[in-house]
């Protein structure tokens, strides 16, 4: 899984369209394998990263939380502590 792709389902506050759309679009790129589509694929590319956005959206629309939200800071200064601990992050 791509690792740019975060978790967006129970997190307080919730996802919003853009973070929808981020996901869909860092998808999208790891399918096709490339960042840019050539002119011939963008039609295509962005047809598909509004759909799987669309997707996205409706599972967490009906995504039923057994757990409280999740602070969003918290969480991402768990995977900057992760990153720092693996090398992967330079402050």
């Amino acid at each position: 899984m791509c690792r740019s792709i975060h978790t967006l389902h129970n997190f307080e506050p919730a996802a919003t369209s853009d973070e929808v759309r981020a996901a869909a679009l860092q998808y999208v790129r790891k399918i096709a394998g490339t960042t840019r589509p050539s002119r011939a694929n963008t039609e295509a590319f962005d047809r598909a990263v509004a759909e799987i956005a669309a997707a996205t959206q409706r599972l967490l629309d009906e995504l039923v939380a057994v757990r409280p939200p999740k602070n969003r800071e918290e969480e991402a200064e768990k995977r900057r502590e992760r990153a720092i601990a693996s090398g992967r992050y330079d402050r």
